[in-house]
């Protein structure tokens, strides 16, 4: 699935099932909060915190996915093409970073 795929995915799925998309707003709060869900996980999962036993079920993938969407929200109703921005800025990255990353001796 192409990106503009996933991004035309969730506007059929929006206007069908999700009646409306949540104001912009809202979806901003939405989408720190799934952030937050995934940073709990990788806190206790990889990080030096001690993993709850009610958060050992807890799925990454689902709670990346849940950002996701709730990205592509926000992409859709702001008139922003991710596919297009995305290739953009890992251009400009690549032509930014092409030596960077290469001569960090502390990535050594």
């Amino acid at each position: 699935m192409t990106i503009q795929e996933a991004q035309k995915e969730v506007d059929n799925w929006i206007n069908t099932i999700g009646v409306r998309y949540f104001n912009e707003l809202t979806n901003m709060a939405q989408l720190t909060e799934e952030v937050g869900e995934v940073a709990r996980i990788i806190a206790r999962r990889y990080g030096e915190q001690s993993e709850k036993e009610s958060d050992k079920s807890k799925d990454l993938g689902e709670e990346l996915a849940d950002t996701l969407f709730v990205l592509i929200c926000l992409a859709n109703q702001t008139g922003i093409d991710l596919e297009a921005a995305f290739k953009q800025r890992m251009d400009n990255k690549t032509k930014r970073d092409k030596d960077r990353h290469k001569n960090n001796p502390k990535l050594k």
